[in-house]
């Protein structure tokens, strides 16, 4: 499984998506979580929500990309 780079207390569980006709484990990390991180790290929260986006949400690293999970009042569907 891949991990994304300091965030491992931010890490919720394992997930296993269909990725073409076959299931590939992977991590799932919880949004919020990230968040915190990034702004003890010296982030604002809207740097830190910007950098998860930009930086991480939008790498697509194959099959075994990790999945991001936010709460769904903070994301409108």
């Amino acid at each position: 499984m891949l991990k994304i780079d300091g965030f491992d207390s931010a890490v919720i569980g394992t997930a296993m998506p269909w990725n073409n006709q076959s299931r590939t484990e992977v991590l799932i990390y919880d949004g919020e979580m990230m968040v915190e991180i990034l702004m003890a790290d010296g982030m604002s929260d809207e740097e830190a929500r910007e950098h998860i986006e930009f930086n991480i949400e939008g790498a697509y690293m194959g099959e075994d990309t990790p999945v991001i999970c936010w709460k769904q009042e903070d994301h409108v569907l």
